[in-house]
């Protein structure tokens, strides 16, 4: 199972006692306060999405196997397999879910031919409700190895040497009980196929991160508008998560109040909101199995000097990113620009008040290859999404950070995948 930084908050959100402890579905209305009956006005406008998604067709993943197969011919040395268990890239071409246990479930693309599905027998049935075209299944009773089951599907089609690319998250148990069954191919990582698939997104894909930016900053705006002093960070968790409800989507949010928010990630202790107190919101939600992750910043009345001062340094580093980040430039590049700005800003040397990398590949992850980070030589392509965060953090103290999603343009710099930048500390969502 991969477990995303969203999951980790939440475990940490329910963990934290103190304040956390009485919360907005347990305390009396009052005034505006948000209770399990309902939300304050600002939530009045949100609305499902409706017909604006369009669900990824089985054509489109036959299609995407077709680009993994024609990727492994291309590849030197040529790839004779893709070997794939349960996660994300199995749902990317199959649009199977399912969860990992120590029971293999198996997909096997060849670079010729047809696909196959190895499975428990007594899950079969469970596959079959979910496959969206036909593809081969073998089963392996309790009692059996699935893995002889492969080797032979693999020699059947002349596949006993070459070599077979194997998912980058698959199971050590997994690739351990193929090879010793398949003892003559070669194996190794199956990132120059799935990564080469799943980096460069279409049409269809970037209309779904689009959708998925979109709902995250109409949420957000509607709670900005209902802060209130008192309020503690798991309120406005809750109230976020109820938002994306509203709009018939799953979504999350990581709040953080004044000192909380000088470490990226958070502190487990709770923050109850104050007059001048910064305002940090991350996460999103996912449209049709594609994710969007953005930050925004506001406080709670007048923002005070040197949260405006970090804010203008950010939003500058978010611009050179943006006008960094151009096809055939390398992905170290972009951080490079936008650190330039934090550190020539008075915020250096290097990754001192400014700890994480730029960015991180998103799409059905959250996280996925390749990264905006110092050093990264891979080179950027058209399609390819990223997420655009540079931020500024003083322990102890204040954090500052912007987050918005991208895609690189055929030519000139990335396009927002977000409805546009924050605009300021005060109106945090335009």
């Amino acid at each position: 199972m991969k477990f995303s930084r969203r999951d980790l908050f939440k475990s940490a959100a329910v963990a934290t006692g103190g304040v956390a402890a009485e919360t907005i579905f347990n305390r009396p209305a009052t005034g505006s306060q948000s209770t399990a009956q309902s939300l304050p006005p600002a939530f009045d406008a949100l609305k499902p999405l409706g017909d604006h998604v369009k669900p990824i067709r089985a054509v489109e993943l036959q299609a995407r196997v077709a680009h993994a197969q024609q990727l492994m011919t291309d590849s030197k040395p040529r790839f004779e397999a893709l070997y794939v268990t349960p996660g994300t890239t199995l749902v990317y071409y199959t649009g199977i879910h399912w969860w990992p246990s120590e029971r293999i479930l198996a997909l096997l693309v060849p670079r010729q031919g047809d696909p196959l599905l190895v499975t428990p027998a007594f899950e079969e049935g469970r596959l079959r409700e979910q496959m969206r075209w036909p593809v081969e299944i073998r089963v392996w009773q309790e009692d059996e190895s699935p893995y002889p089951i492969i080797e032979k599907w693999l020699a059947e089609r002349g596949i006993r040497t070459g070599q077979v690319g194997v998912e980058a998250t698959t199971r050590y148990v997994f690739f351990d009980g193929l090879r010793h069954a398949a003892t003559s191919l070669d194996y190794t990582s199956g990132d120059p196929i799935t990564v080469g698939c799943r980096a460069q997104k279409n049409a269809h894909e970037l209309d779904l991160m689009r959708l998925a930016c979109s709902a995250t900053c109409a949420v957000y705006k509607a709670v900005f508008a209902s802060l209130r002093e008192g309020m503690t960070q798991r309120e406005v968790s809750e109230l976020a998560s109820r938002g994306y409800a509203r709009m018939g989507l799953q979504g999350e949010a990581s709040v953080f109040f004044g000192p909380s928010s000088a470490l990226p990630h958070g502190s487990r202790e709770e923050q109850v909101l104050r007059e001048g107190t910064g305002v940090m919101i991350d996460d999103g939600t996912t449209v049709e199995g594609y994710q969007s992750d953005v930050t925004r910043m506001g406080v709670l009345g007048k923002p005070p000097e040197k949260l405006q001062h970090a804010f203008e340094i950010v939003r500058n580093a978010q611009n050179a990113a943006l006008a960094a980040a151009v096809a055939g430039h390398e992905c170290g590049s972009v951080d490079d620009a936008a650190r330039k700005v934090i550190t020539d800003a008075g915020f250096g040397p290097g990754y001192k008040y400014f700890p994480h990398r730029l960015g991180h590949g998103i799409g059905m992850d959250g996280h996925e290859s390749p990264y905006l980070v110092r050093g990264n030589r891979t080179i950027l392509e058209p399609g390819m999404t990223f997420s655009n965060e540079p931020g500024i953090y003083v322990v102890g103290d204040y954090g500052m950070r912007c987050e918005d999603d991208m895609v690189i343009a055929e030519s000139g710099e990335a396009q927002l995948l977000t409805p546009g930048f924050q605009p300021s500390l005060e109106t945090p969502v335009a």
